[in-house]
């Protein structure tokens, strides 16, 4: 699905190229700002401008794809055209507890146990803290994220970090898991998010955490949210312009570093509603944006970030189903490739394993549509209709035997029971039944421990920080 022309899209990227030559950007970190000087930008009156040229450059040495392995060191996430991947979101305050359904600060148990859940869901390729973790120093919260993030899960994970202290414990750590640094670059498996301040502000820890991946060459992904109304234009092709011309600096810096930094770019356009003042994850601007960003991306080269299957409901309802599904469809339609945010509820302030595993349901479904028709002899089925009894069916005939089990999409949460058997098994409704079913992975699925010298080089980091 396209959302822009190309007329648009070439209106919304000479608007950017306007912001950042005419307006520019307010850069606090040093050393960044010394290299963009150095490229040709100029400062006037404070502000950092960048021209045409250096956007461009940077565009033109930026990888197209990025190969996501899982930290076994198998390729599962290739981010690159027509791959879509879906996974959690990072770093909310709350969760739903799946044992009593209450509302609580989530610790770091958490955070493994959803990345466990994450584990064992299909259609779910990677994973982020789904936690802050309330219960460690509020210094080390993002290094126990990383830490409890690798050890519930094999797939690839975005993390977030605090400063360049939490991303230099996090490469030992991962350097660790891989078996060096030359196997940790050859196959990455962990990817860094982070946000420049809309609009137009760089700050030294966000800057230096881009630029440490750069160093490094770490997969890194700087999505500004120049969320319409709030921290953007109210206007979405407002919006998209200044988040556009955000972006665009991340990558600038990073292939300033080093050329062919792997950088996934995106932004966030979600509302920032009017009546409530907050930041809606359901909002259709959202999804909207992506679709608009994704065209943006395709057209400079670049793999995209995303998100969906996240709600504005306090509880897992029909309005988390709806917005979930809308969402998912959207990212499906516009072939985002990284897809977060999966299982957040209450506009990103609380994580639920029960919406977790309904909108891994809805991606199955939503899998199916997109996947099309297959038109070949097998499914054309023209001697099995040509065997039919008129007004007989098909039910027994052999071609329905054979190919039953691939040619129906069949639920693995959805009920299609009979009134009867539905009371019979005690009348559970869509949550139920996904928290009974988080429960159960939790129970069942079993994910490879850590190496040894990862673990121990974990006891050795944590030993330092709390010393």
């Amino acid at each position: 699905m396209r959302m822009l022309s190309d007329e648009q899209i070439q209106a919304i990227h000479n608007s950017s190229l306007d912001i950042l030559a005419r307006t520019g950007i307010v850069m606090k970190h040093e050393a960044a700002r010394e290299l963009l000087l150095d490229a040709g930008a100029w400062e006037s009156h404070g502000r950092v401008k960048i021209p045409e040229h250096v956007v461009m450059a940077a565009i033109g040495a930026a990888p197209s794809r990025l190969p996501m392995y899982n930290r076994l060191g198998q390729l599962t996430m290739p981010l690159e055209e027509g791959k879509v991947f879906f996974g959690p979101g990072s770093d909310p305050p709350f969760t739903l507890d799946v044992e009593t359904g209450a509302r609580r600060p989530a610790v770091a148990r958490d955070v493994q146990q959803i990345a466990h859940l994450c584990d064992g869901l299909d259609q779910i390729d990677f994973v982020m803290s789904m936690g802050t973790c309330s219960d460690v120093p509020i210094l080390d919260q993002f290094l126990h994220g990383f830490i409890n993030m690798i050890r519930g899960s094999v797939k690839p994970n975005v993390y977030t970090a605090r400063d360049r202290a939490d991303m230099e414990d996090i490469y030992r750590i991962s350097c660790a898991v891989a078996g060096g640094e030359l196997e940790l670059r050859e196959k990455p498996f962990m990817m860094l998010y982070a946000e420049s301040i809309s609009p137009l502000l760089y700050n030294e820890d966000s800057v230096d955490k881009l630029l440490f991946c750069a160093e490094h060459g770490i997969p890194v992904t700087y999505p500004p949210s120049p969320n319409t109304g709030g921290g953007g234009p109210v206007t979405l092709a407002g919006a998209l312009a200044l988040g556009n011309a955000e972006c665009l600096v991340g990558l600038i810096l990073t292939q300033l570093v080093r050329p062919g930094t792997p950088f996934l770019y995106g932004m966030n356009t979600a509302a920032l509603d009017m009546k409530s003042a907050i930041v809606s994850y359901g909002a259709p601007e959202w999804p909207t944006g992506m679709a608009a960003w994704c065209d943006l991306a395709r057209w400079y080269g670049l793999p995209t970030w995303g998100a969906a299957g996240a709600t504005d409901s306090k509880v897992v309802d029909a309005q988390a189903g709806i917005e979930a599904t809308v969402t998912v469809m959207a990212a499906y339609l516009t072939r985002c490739n990284l897809v977060h945010d999966v299982g957040y509820i209450e506009y990103g302030s609380t994580s639920s394993m029960e919406m977790l595993v309904i909108v891994d349901e809805i991606i199955r479904d939503v899998r199916f549509v997109m996947d099309g028709v297959e038109v070949s002899e097998r499914t054309l089925a023209r001697e099995a209709i040509h065997r039919a009894q008129p007004g007989g069916g098909f039910l027994a005939d052999d071609h329905t035997l054979d190919n039953w089990r691939w040619a129906q999409w069949r639920p693995k949460l959805m009920d299609r029971t009979r009134y009867d058997g539905w009371v019979a098994k005690g009348r559970k409704d869509m949550t139920a039944r996904a928290n009974e079913r988080a429960r159960e992975i939790l129970a069942r699925h079993q994910v490879p421990t850590l190496p040894q010298a990862a673990e121990e080089t974990i006891a050795d980091v944590l030993k330092r920080r709390g010393a």
